[in-house]
């Protein structure tokens, strides 16, 4: 890992309900060099410090009240109000089945994180969206970051052109 000072540059905002999370998290990312780190206690909160704070990076749980991590990133990339639709999000919880990492990367979360997490881990999703950020896109039901990991060979030379979507590869880092 890189050490002190990797991420001094850049602006966190971490949203969870549980202060103890959040706690853990500030110092993992306070030990990388992180400095600027603003928090909040749930999606609600969240939209109000990305309007004032401007973060670089989010790092959010998924279950809050009242509004939930799912609901907060659905407003951050669609909403007229989002000031930062692109900011780079880290999706943090203990619900890590298949179904619901597919749900969060179809709202356009760009890392997800299962509970409990490392620093190890939490530093290769921060290194991840600073080093290797995803182009964005924008589909019909769909604004976020793109999907898809890497490019898959395709089975017919000619695609479908009705065809909404590629393959998806979640990549081993995201199970």
């Amino acid at each position: 890992m890189s050490g002190h000072g990797y991420l001094d540059q850049i602006r966190f905002l971490l949203v969870d309900d549980n202060a103890f999370s959040r706690q853990l998290t500030r110092r993992i990312i306070a030990q990388f060099g992180a400095r600027e780190i603003h928090e909040a206690s749930d999606g609600e909160s969240a939209k109000e410090a990305v309007k004032s704070f401007k973060p670089d990076i989010i790092i959010v749980d998924w279950v809050m009240s009242p509004v939930n991590g799912m609901e907060f990133v659905q407003w951050l990339r669609e909403s007229d109000d989002s000031p930062v639709p692109f900011t780079p999000v880290i999706m943090v919880t203990a619900y890590s089945h298949l179904h619901n990492i597919m749900q969060a990367r179809d709202a356009g979360i760009n890392e997800f994180l299962a509970k409990p997490i490392s620093a190890n881990s939490l530093f290769k999703r921060i290194q991840s969206v600073i080093e290797k950020p995803r182009q964005f896109v924008r589909a019909e039901e769909y604004f976020g970051p793109d999907r898809r990991r890497r490019a898959l060979p395709h089975r017919n030379e000619e695609r479908r052109e009705d065809q909404e979507e590629d393959v998806i590869d979640l990549g081993p880092q995201s199970v």
